[in-house]
């Protein structure tokens, strides 16, 4: 007599790490499109189009001419470490992780002129900064 079953079920390190490594995809793909949008976003500011209007009295003031340089900047720098990311290196992993950071602190700071989409972004950078830190799997080196 013989007994049907099923195969045995493989040992996995957790559905945890699947999830990070999909997101540190995402992670990078979103670091290149919020890039993209501070790029335009700067251009915005920087031309001192009719975009942004001032909401508010804040304790940081900045003329709109210089964050548009700020984000400028920022969105490059930040398109170029998501392409870091998407290509795999560990310098835009750690780049991602420094720059998602100044970009929800200078979001935070640009809240008076356009508090939407700071929101959305900082929401966004907070995700990228999740991801990128909850992936291990870079610092994982097989010694077998």
């Amino acid at each position: 007599m013989s007994q049907n079953t099923a195969p045995p079920r493989k040992q996995s390190n957790g559905s945890g790490a699947a999830w990070a490594s999909s997101g540190t995809l995402f992670a990078g793909v979103l670091m290149v499109v919020i890039g993209i949008l501070d790029i335009l976003q700067g251009i915005a500011a920087i031309a001192e189009d009719d975009v942004y209007q001032r909401v508010g009295d804040y304790v940081f003031k900045f003329d709109l001419t210089s964050w548009g340089w700020i984000h400028l900047i920022l969105g490059i720098l930040v398109a170029a470490a998501g392409a870091g990311i998407l290509k795999g290196s560990e310098w835009g992993r750690m780049g991602g992780i420094v720059l998602a950071s100044l970009n929800v602190i200078a979001q935070f700071m640009f809240l008076p002129y356009h508090p939407w989409w700071a929101l959305f972004s900082m929401a966004i950078s907070i995700f990228v900064i999740w991801a990128l830190v909850s992936d291990d799997t870079s610092f994982r080196k097989d010694t077998v």
